[in-house]
C-alpha cells in the first residue's frame, strides 16, 4: 500500500499539533493513515487505500459510515434549523424519554458532551449526594481523562497515572482489581463510611475486554447497599451496544444507582450523559446543589442523531445483525488461534471483539469458550484468561502494535491500534467483511 499522502499530512500535523494528533490513541507507528471518507463498514484513506473498519470511531458508530435514511433525515432537519440555541428544545425531552423507557436504572438523565464529562459529573454528583469523598475504581478501568480516576496503585498507595495531576487527588481514589470480590470487601471494611461510590465498567472495555466473573457485580451492589454508597456503571462503551437497548446492566441483571453514557447515545456526534434514580440525578443544579452546566449540552443535532439511531434499532434487526457478526468473528478467530496460536485468548460479547496476545496456553483447548471468553469456570482456559487489567497489561502488547496491527493494516483491515481498546461490528458490515478479516487473521497470526 502507498501511504505517501498520509505521511505528508502527518508531517504537517506534527508542526501544529502535539504528536500530530488530537487523541493519543490515534498516534500509530510509524505514522497514522489519514481518513478521507467512510463507506458503509469501510474507510478510505488519503492515498485511496480501502480498509474494513472495525474501529468504528472507537465505538459510537452502530451503523457504520452509512446512516439509515430516517437517522440522516433527522440530523439534516435539525442541522438546517440552526446550529444551537442556548435554550431547551423538544428533541432533548424526547431523547431523554426514550432512554428512560428502555434502560432499567434511568428515571432522570442529564446530557453532556463527552464520556469524560459524564464521568466527571457522576463523581461530583456521588460526592454531593453522599457527603463523602472517596471513590472506588478498578485497576485497568478507564473513565475518561479526569483527575479522580487517572490513578494507579492500590488503596492507601494510589498515585496519579499521568503528570499534571496533584498527588492530593489520588488520596481520595481507591483502586482495586476487577473481578476480585475479596478486595472489594476489604476496601469497604476499611473505608466504607467514606466511600461515595464505586465506579466500574460492567465489562472492562478499554483494557482488552474483560468479562466479569459470576457474582462480581452483585457483590459490588450489595456492598454499596450495605454502606450507603452509590454503584455507578460506566456504560460509555457498553451502553446501547451490549444488551441492546437495555444496555449491559440488563444483560447482567444488576441495576446501578447511576449510569454514565457516551458514544452510541449521540449517534456518532459528541455526547455524554448521566442517568439514574431521579432522587440522585436531581441533585444537579438547578434542581439540586451539585453544579453542572455546559454550552453545548443537549445539542439538538446530537439529540436528533441519538434518538433516531436508537429508534431505528428498536424497530429493526440491528442488534441481531451486529451481534451475529460479532459472534462469527469471535468463533472464527478462536478456530484460527486454536490452530496457530493456542496461547491467545479471544474476548468479547455481542458486537465487541478482540484477541489478547496472552502468553500461556491450556493443556486442552477443546472445551474453551468458542465465542469469546465468558469467565466459565469449567473452561480449560479459565485460570489463564485475563480477569484484571493487569492480566491484559502482562500480555504481548508490543506484538500487537508493532507487528500484528501493521500486518492487518497491510491486508486492508483497520483494527484498534493497541492491545487495550476493543473493536466493534456495525449494521453496515457484511459476512464478506467477516470472511475477509478472518483470512487476514490467518495470514497475520
Amino acid at each position: 500500500m502507498n501511504h505517501e499522502r498520509s505521511r505528508g499530512l502527518y508531517g504537517r500535523a506534527l508542526s501544529v499539533m502535539p504528536g500530530g494528533v488530537n487523541s493519543s490513541v490515534r498516534a500509530t507507528m510509524p505514522h497514522p493513515f489519514f481518513i478521507e471518507r467512510g463507506d458503509g463498514g469501510h474507510v478510505i484513506d488519503a492515498d485511496g487505500n480501502r480498509y474494513v473498519d472495525w474501529v468504528m470511531g472507537y465505538g459510537p458508530l452502530l451503523y457504520g459510515h452509512d446512516l439509515p435514511e430516517p437517522v440522516e433525515a433527522a440530523i439534516q432537519s435539525h442541522a438546517s434549523a440552526g446550529p444551537m440555541y442556548g435554550a431547551p428544545t423538544e428533541i432533548e425531552v424526547e431523547h431523554a424519554e426514550f432512554v428512560a423507557r428502555h434502560v432499567p436504572s434511568v428515571e432522570s438523565i442529564r446530557f453532556v458532551n463527552s464520556g469524560t464529562e459524564a464521568t466527571v459529573s457522576a463523581v461530583r454528583l456521588a460526592r454531593g449526594h453522599t457527603g463523602r469523598d472517596k471513590i472506588v475504581v478498578m485497576q485497568g478501568g478507564y473513565h475518561g481523562a479526569q483527575e479522580s480516576t487517572l490513578v494507579e496503585g492500590a488503596p492507601g498507595d494510589a498515585h496519579p497515572s499521568t503528570k499534571g495531576i496533584p498527588e492530593s487527588f489520588a488520596e481520595h481514589t481507591l483502586p482495586i482489581p476487577f473481578n476480585d470480590p475479596q478486595a472489594a470487601k476489604e476496601v469497604f471494611a476499611e473505608h466504607g463510611d467514606d466511600i461515595a461510590a464505586v465506579l466500574v465498567e460492567p465489562i472492562l472495555a478499554n483494557t482488552g475486554i474483560v468479562m466479569p466473573v459470576d457474582g462480581y457485580h452483585e457483590t459490588l451492589r450489595d456492598l454499596c447497599d450495605d454502606h450507603g454508597s452509590l454503584l455507578v456503571f460506566d456504560e460509555v462503551i457498553t451502553g446501547f451496544r451490549v444488551g441492546g437497548l437495555g444496555c449491559a446492566q440488563s444483560k447482567f441483571g444488576v441495576t446501578p444507582d447511576v449510569t454514565t453514557f457516551g458514544k452510541i447515545i449521540g449517534g456518532g456526534f459528541p455526547v455524554g450523559a448521566i442517568g439514574g434514580r431521579a432522587e440522585i440525578i436531581e441533585g444537579f443544579t438547578p434542581a439540586g446543589d451539585v453544579f453542572q452546566s455546559g454550552t453545548f449540552s443537549g445539542h439538538p443535532v446530537t439529540m436528533a442523531a441519538g434518538k433516531a439511531g436508537l429508534e431505528y434499532a428498536a424497530e429493526n434487526d440491528v442488534y441481531e445483525h451486529v451481534n451475529r457478526l460479532g459472534r462469527q468473528l469471535r468463533e472464527g478467530i478462536s478456530e484460527i488461534c486454536a490452530e496457530q496460536a493456542p496461547e491467545y485468548t479471544v474476548v468479547g460479547t455481542d458486537s465487541m471483539f478482540k484477541t489478547i496476545f496472552t502468553r500461556d496456553a491450556p493443556d486442552d483447548i477443546d472445551d474453551c469458550c468458542s465465542g469469546g471468553c465468558r469467565q466459565n469456570q469449567s473452561c480449560s482456559r479459565y485460570e489463564l484468561c485475563p480477569k484484571t487489567g493487569a492480566d491484559v497489561a502482562a500480555a504481548e502488547t508490543d506484538r500487537w502494535e508493532r507487528v500484528f496491527w501493521q500486518e492487518m493494516k497491510d491486508r486492508g483491515v483497520f483494527l484498534t491500534a493497541n492491545q487495550f481498546e476493543c473493536q466493534f461490528t456495525s449494521y453496515a458490515h457484511t459476512e464478506e467483511d467477516v470472511e475477509r478479516t478472518l483470512e487476514a487473521y490467518r495470514e497475520a497470526i
